[in-house]
């Protein structure tokens, strides 16, 4: 290993390049949205009754997963940003 870079293994070309700039946008793009589906999903769990459908449970859920989505999100946000960053210094 050279450079910081694995070795090639397979056909790919030498000049392939991860899209980061499309990771930024649809990061950028779904971020908020999950932020918002969490907050939602959450205050409706909290305002939902013994036996009201759905349930507490799956919308419990539903913001669990949410949140974990704009967490994923925001952490390929800035794993993106870092590339980019280290592109435009030339560092690769």
């Amino acid at each position: 290993m050279t450079g910081g870079r694995r070795p090639r293994t397979g056909t790919e070309p030498v000049t392939a390049r991860s899209p980061v700039r499309l990771r930024r946008l649809l990061s950028g793009l779904f971020l908020p949205l999950f932020a918002a589906a969490a907050v939602l999903f959450a205050a409706w769990a909290a305002g939902s009754g013994a036996g009201d459908s759905p349930g507490r449970g799956p919308l419990v859920t539903l913001a669990a997963v949410c949140a974990a989505l704009a967490v994923a999100a925001a952490v390929d946000l800035l794993v993106v940003a870092r590339r980019l960053r280290r592109e435009r210094a030339g560092l690769r």
